[in-house]
């Protein structure tokens, strides 16, 4: 017995296990540093917390295959029929998986190019809310009235994406018509002091201007500056008190209509 051991003790299979265990016990420790580091890389960057996890989880997986390949073949198992063999599966299982593996590639594209972020207002293949989560299958959205629409990441990466809270500032837009018995510079002037309300920026100021001449009534717009956050509460305030600054000011806001003259 003592013989047999003392052979085992000195043989190949005893130094490649031992070989083995050490480089199970360095990687091991190798992988728990890499980890740590990437952690803290990850967290001083701007990606999304959402790709932190699938970044780690995707990072920890490879290098657990990897350490595993290179101790089974410290051990003397060929490790090629099995690269060959998770080659196969792997594509199998993507092709079986095609939508799956196009929206995950799709969120780590939207977490790594920042079209948006949570929190902003988007429009997005024409359905416009604000971003909620942006998970790896679906970026989800919440309506203004309070639905939650959920789009694939592979839709939303296809699709043109129109971000109104990206920037500071926004401006307010709202073509109004009137009379053209109404003086251009009066209605102007109006439309001027209807878009100084609070929360309006002063710089650049509220301005107006003519668009266009319809068949009875000149076309104005309104530009009213905001920051993004207050652009709707701005933009009902503005609305609101064009009308009453109209009726003030005798200015009449005309709608499409037709005179007949009969001769007898």
């Amino acid at each position: 017995m003592l013989d047999a051991l003392k052979l085992f003790l000195e043989g190949a299979l005893f130094k490649r296990i031992c070989s083995t265990v050490i480089i199970l016990v360095i990687g091991i420790l190798a992988i728990r540093v890499i980890m740590k580091l990437l952690n803290r890389s990850l967290e001083r960057s701007r990606l999304e917390k959402a790709a932190h996890s699938l970044i780690t989880s995707l990072t920890k997986v490879a290098l657990y295959i990897l350490l595993g390949l290179i101790a089974a073949s410290t051990l003397g198992i060929d490790v090629s029929s099995i690269v060959a063999l998770a080659s196969v599966l792997t594509l199998a299982l993507s092709l079986a998986l095609q939508n799956m593996v196009s929206n995950v590639i799709g969120g780590f594209t939207i977490l790594s190019t920042h079209p948006f972020h949570s929190g902003d207002y988007v429009e997005i293949a024409g359905q416009s809310g604000t971003v909620q989560e942006i998970n790896m299958s679906y970026t989800m959205l919440a309506t203004p009235d309070n639905k939650l629409v959920s789009i694939p990441n592979s839709a939303v990466v296809a699709a043109q994406i129109v971000n109104y809270t990206s920037a500071e500032s926004r401006r307010v837009d709202i073509p109004v018509s009137a009379a053209y018995s109404a003086p251009t510079q009066k209605v102007i002037d109006a439309l001027a002091l209807a878009g100084t309300v609070d929360n309006a920026l002063l710089d650049p100021a509220p301005q107006a201007v003519i668009t266009g001449y319809g068949d009875s009534a000149i076309s104005y717009s309104l530009r009213v500056w905001v920051k993004s956050a207050d652009y709707w509460d701005v933009y009902f305030s503005v609305t609101q008190r064009i009308k009453t600054i109209f009726d003030e000011q005798g200015i009449e806001m005309t709608y499409p209509h037709l005179n007949v003259h009969l001769d007898r």
